[in-house]
């Protein structure tokens, strides 16, 4: 499905957020730092170019959850919002599910299942890995 904006933002509202034009990846991530900061056993993911995506209302706090990782989230609300990696400067990963229309892009893949809780068990017929795919 082609989409020229998606919008998104936290629960309460107080984050606005737009990326423009198609994401490069779309995943479900379960590595552990992924389920402890979002307290869920899986987070999807969307990566955008970073010039694509735009704050519109609103600033996100943020915090380093691992030396090379700044995670963004509403200080209000507590919804996590995006994942910035040093080694991908150039691109952001944004929550799928807080996009005002999740289904508009659906997951292509499963990753760090080298991580994952024992009782999660997904039956969608996606590819898994057990860290990332070969594309990202």
């Amino acid at each position: 499905m082609t989409r020229e904006v998606a919008e998104g933002g936290c629960l309460c509202g107080s984050i606005r957020y737009e990326a423009r034009g198609l994401p490069i990846y779309s995943m479900i991530c379960h590595c552990e730092t992924c389920r402890r900061a979002a307290g869920s056993p899986v987070v999807a993911w969307l990566t955008f170019p970073k010039e694509s995506f735009s704050f519109i209302r609103g600033t996100p706090s943020q915090f380093q959850s691992t030396p090379p990782v700044t995670r963004t989230f509403c200080s209000r609300c507590g919804t996590p919002l995006t994942y910035i990696h040093a080694e991908r400067a150039s691109e952001i990963d944004v929550t799928t599910c807080s996009l005002d229309d999740p289904n508009v892009f659906p997951p292509s893949h499963h990753s760090w299942l080298s991580d994952d809780v024992s009782w999660v068990r997904f039956g969608d017929g996606l590819p898994n890995y057990e860290r990332t795919s070969a594309g990202g």
